[in-house]
């Protein structure tokens, strides 16, 4: 039997909390400080499953890693060319950015390598990345468009002038770090603002590289050099909370140490378009990183059209803004999320399945969703494995008329181990894995 949630409604959430580091930061330590110079020390590292996925391949490519606990590490850089070939296969898990950002990694390597990952990684596209590193000379090669993803060995890569077709920062991201490896200047153009975690550590770990008017331009050759990593709290483990206390916050609801990056918060600017009190105490920066405190308060949400410029910048927080949707007066449209269809689940899919059992009413749409506002009832919803949604429901509790269980959760811990403990912190009662 899989394990399950078990939520019972609760009247507010409130006190101060923290949730687990940041994953995209936490990949990219490991990843960049592999490859540096001398040693890269690392403080609120994310031990979840997929970041584990991620410490363990470098481990097998000859990086020495030293976890001297669970949220605190120094990778022993090997440099730009001191990788070794693994000896078997490179099982990701379920960590879509690991695969993505190690194809890019791995490209211009000289020896082959295969990554691969569990049955939901597995049915997840990685032609998108594969299909500029080709460009650059890569030799990859793919099962249908999906993992396993085989990498082979090629003598040089080229640098490329590459438009993204879609907004993606793993895409971006693989790029950029095969252009390390390649000859000449890479540019990248975006059509929109996605994330810049590479972008930052890459300059934090001495990599000259040009950013301006959505285009990155980086020289191929250049060595990194290891240097401390901060890793804040992770936004997306925060956006729970953050629609938690706009449903059901009292004056006292905080969440600390949470990263802030411009190009991740989109969920804020959506949320106060719908009406949402949130405030933000910056702290200053963890490193490359600016932090803050938000505090949250219950709010009157209104339905809104999410403006479409805002959906890349909260592509993982989108199952999270629907439940916020459900509990707003009127009706929510979200466009231009077809993104959504292929990450963990088909999350459109998914969560239009979930509210309607729950009793919320919905439309599903190729790119988007239409949600009526309404009040949740009780029931059961399947999660499919996606630990996004999973947590979701699990938020709904707060505005629900009966226990909501919530099925297929053990992927919570590929990205907010100690999930329940911050939820019942918090105010959810909430049972079970």
């Amino acid at each position: 039997m899989t394990a399950r949630y078990v939520v019972s409604p609760a009247p507010k959430v409130s006190g101060r909390i923290r949730v687990p580091g940041d994953k995209s930061v936490s990949h990219r330590s490991l990843m960049l400080g592999g490859i540096a110079s001398g040693t890269t020390p690392v403080t609120g590292f994310l031990a979840s499953a997929d970041c584990l996925a991620t410490l363990e391949a470098q481990r097998r490519m000859g990086v020495r890693v030293e976890q001297h606990s669970p949220t605190a590490l120094t990778v022993h850089g090997v440099g730009a060319k001191g990788l070794s070939a693994p000896a078997t296969e490179l099982d990701m898990g379920n960590a879509g950015t690991a695969i993505r950002l190690f194809m890019g990694l791995l490209a211009g390597q000289p020896f082959e390598s295969t990554l691969t990952g569990d049955a939901s990684l597995r049915r997840r596209p990685m032609e998108r990345v594969a299909a500029p590193l080709r460009l650059m000379g890569a030799q990859i090669l793919t099962q249908d468009g999906k993992p396993p993803v085989r990498i082979l060995p090629v003598p040089k890569l080229a640098a490329i002038d590459y438009v993204l077709p879609m907004a993606s920062a793993q895409v971006k991201s693989a790029v950029l770090l095969a252009a390390l490896r390649a000859e000449g200047t890479t540019k990248v153009t975006e059509p929109a603002p996605t994330r810049d975690h590479t972008e930052r550590m890459l300059k934090a770990f001495g990599v000259e590289l040009q950013c301006e008017a959505g285009q990155v331009w980086l020289r191929g050759g250049q060595g990194l050099v290891g240097a401390p990593v901060s890793v804040p709290g992770d936004f997306s483990s925060a956006a729970f909370f953050i629609v938690a206390g706009a449903i059901a916050g009292d004056a006292s609801f905080t969440i600390e140490n949470v990263g802030v990056n411009p190009t991740r918060t989109g969920l804020l600017d959506i949320l106060r378009l719908m009406g949402a009190d949130i405030r933000v105490h910056l702290r200053g920066d963890a490193g490359t990183e600016p932090i803050a405190d938000i505090e949250v308060r219950a709010s009157s949400l209104r339905g809104i059209q999410v403006p479409e410029e805002l959906v890349p910048l909260a592509i993982d927080e989108f199952p999270i803004l629907f439940v916020a949707a459900a509990c707003a007066s009127g009706e929510t449209v979200v466009t231009g999320a077809e993104e959504l269809r292929v990450k963990e689940s088909d999350r459109l899919a998914v969560m239009a399945e979930g509210l309607t059992r729950l009793g919320i009413t919905n439309a599903l749409l190729p790119d988007g969703i239409r949600i009526q506002g309404g009040r949740f009832k009780g029931g059961t919803v399947d999660s499919h494995g996606d630990h996004r949604i999973a947590m979701s429901f699990a938020v709904a509790s707060l505005r629900c008329d009966g226990d909501i269980v919530v099925e297929d959760v053990e992927n919570v811990g590929t990205s907010f181990p100690g999930f329940v403990q911050v939820a019942r912190a918090a105010g959810l009662q909430v049972e079970g894995a």
